[in-house]
């Protein structure tokens, strides 16, 4: 399979940035206390650093304008980023669900960019990043199933199934990382000015941890894209 945004996402948001990592061998018994730790700990600094708001913080800014842009009430339809700092600072921790995500949640409040993570074997085909038609399947954490917009942009396989709807804003829960989730796709997201060299550093610190909690072999590749190199895979 391969990944990639669709040639229109590229032309409209020039500045975005995205970093992928495919990862192999993941298993729900790693231990990432520690790591999620100290990235907590980083997720803090920065939120202090921003006068205790994350709204505050260039790379939320540069998704709140994203979103104005496409019509969604920024202050509604957050960036996965954001909404994860909002709980992080209002409760001062993260509910945890699986190691990975957990990880990769943490992550996401460290640098403040969003992070998807997707379980490859409920994907079809290939995976990309682009408008949608309105005739894709979304499916809630819930079980409820939902028809994107037309135009709303989206994560479709194949099989026309959205795996994620209003770009960072929500996965679905369909691919959804699982207890007996072992092949994974993440994807982190950025459009702000120093989004490259932050990418670059959250793609190298995930890949660092995923080989020293689940072992040396378990990412298969990594990279950051661009518009001129804009697919991983295939």
């Amino acid at each position: 399979m391969y990944f990639q945004h669709s040639k229109q996402l590229w032309q409209d948001f020039p500045g975005l940035v995205p970093g992928v990592l495919f990862a192999r061998g993941i298993t729900p018994q790693a231990s990432v206390d520690g790591a999620v730790a100290e990235l907590s700990e980083q997720a803090r600094e920065r939120l202090a650093g921003a006068g205790g708001q994350e709204s505050g913080l260039p790379q939320i800014q540069a998704w709140r304008r994203a979103f104005t842009s496409m019509g969604l009430k920024p202050t509604q339809y957050r960036c996965a980023a954001e909404s994860l700092l909002r709980r992080f600072r209002k409760e001062g921790a993260l509910p945890r669900i699986h190691p990975l995500i957990d990880l990769c949640n943490a992550a996401s409040l460290a640098f403040a960019v969003p992070v998807g993570v997707f379980d490859l074997s409920r994907i079809t085909g290939d995976l990309r990043v682009g408008y949608a038609r309105g005739e894709e399947v979304y499916e809630t954490f819930s079980g409820a199933e939902e028809s994107p917009e037309p135009g709303e942009v989206i994560f479709s396989d194949t099989a026309q199934r959205a795996h994620a709807r209003r770009w960072t804003n929500r996965q679905s829960g369909y691919s959804a990382v699982r207890d007996s989730t072992a092949e994974v796709l993440i994807v982190a997201e950025a459009l702000h000015e120093s989004a490259h060299d932050d990418v670059a550093r959250l793609v190298a610190e995930l890949g660092g941890a995923l080989e020293a909690h689940w072992g040396a072999g378990t990412l298969s590749a990594s990279t950051v894209l661009s518009e001129a190199e804009p697919r991983f895979g295939g």
